[in-house]
């Protein structure tokens, strides 16, 4: 299908008419990890949607495989059992209301522990990665364009204090969580039906070259379709079917650190 993209200015509690994901088996809906607005957006898509299955780039599969709708019925108890404050991640109240939203929705997890992410770096992304390597296009390398401006963002979000020659190998481990994503979606469809949700960043979800591209790779008979997320009207970097806006989060100088 051809990806439009289309830009909405949405405010918190609205919802698109129409159904905008229907027919779709797999719907990435991205984010900024950090803006409450995004998640409450992605939850309400999701209770539209209500999906067979949720991935999340935040869990594991071990820590998915400990979600019961029962245990997911409580707030407290699920982000203990889950350790997700203890994460890194942003706080688990902004993407409980995901959870809560698809109650009976099986949990899927398509995080690279970082025991994984040091293997991948010593011997490749094909070897540590649980899927088929050469079906998900993993072999494959990226254009030379493409390689060049994925080590141009990893420098930006490294506030140009990477070692150059650490870019190439960052590049490879955003890939193998692409198709990490693409794997557990697969996963899941595969188990369950569709429609499955995948819940990531912008960057994750982006029809151009995100886990989308290795999904629809090793699976192309299913319909994928992505949200990105951005803000104060500026929309995300990539292609996605639908992008909306949300305001701007306040994040101080996250290079301050750096200098």
């Amino acid at each position: 299908m051809r990806h439009a993209l289309a830009f909405l200015i949405f405010a918190p509690t609205a919802l698109v008419a129409g159904g905008v994901f229907d027919g779709a088996d797999v719907v990435f809906l991205g984010e900024l990890h950090d803006n409450a607005a995004h998640h409450q957006r992605q939850a309400e898509y999701v209770a539209e949607i209500a999906p067979t299955a949720l991935v999340f780039e935040m869990l594991t599969q071990a820590q998915a495989d400990l979600v019961t709708p029962e245990l997911a019925a409580d707030e407290a108890a699920l982000e203990a059992a889950l350790g997700w404050n203890a994460s890194g991640w942003p706080d688990f109240s902004m993407y409980y209301p995901i959870f809560a939203a698809a109650p009976e929705a099986v949990i899927y997890g398509a995080a690279v522990p970082r025991d994984v992410a040091r293997r991948a770096m010593e011997t490749g992304m094909a070897e540590a990665f649980r899927g088929d390597a050469e079906a998900y296009r993993l072999t494959v390398p990226l254009p030379r364009d493409q390689q060049a401006a994925r080590e141009a963002l990893q420098l930006a979000a490294h506030c140009d204090a990477m070692p150059a020659e650490m870019l190439p190998v960052m590049v490879d481990i955003q890939r193998l969580r692409d198709a990490e994503l693409a794997y557990s979606a697969v996963q899941a469809f595969e188990a369950h039906g569709g429609p499955v949700v995948v819940i990531t960043g912008n960057g994750h979800a982006r029809m151009d070259w995100g886990a989308p591209v290795y999904l629809m790779a090793a699976a192309p008979g299913l319909r994928v379709m992505s949200l990105g997320q951005g803000e104060e009207d500026v929309p995300p970097s990539g292609l996605f079917d639908l992008v909306e806006s949300a305001p701007e989060v306040d994040r101080g100088d996250p290079c301050a650190a750096f200098r």
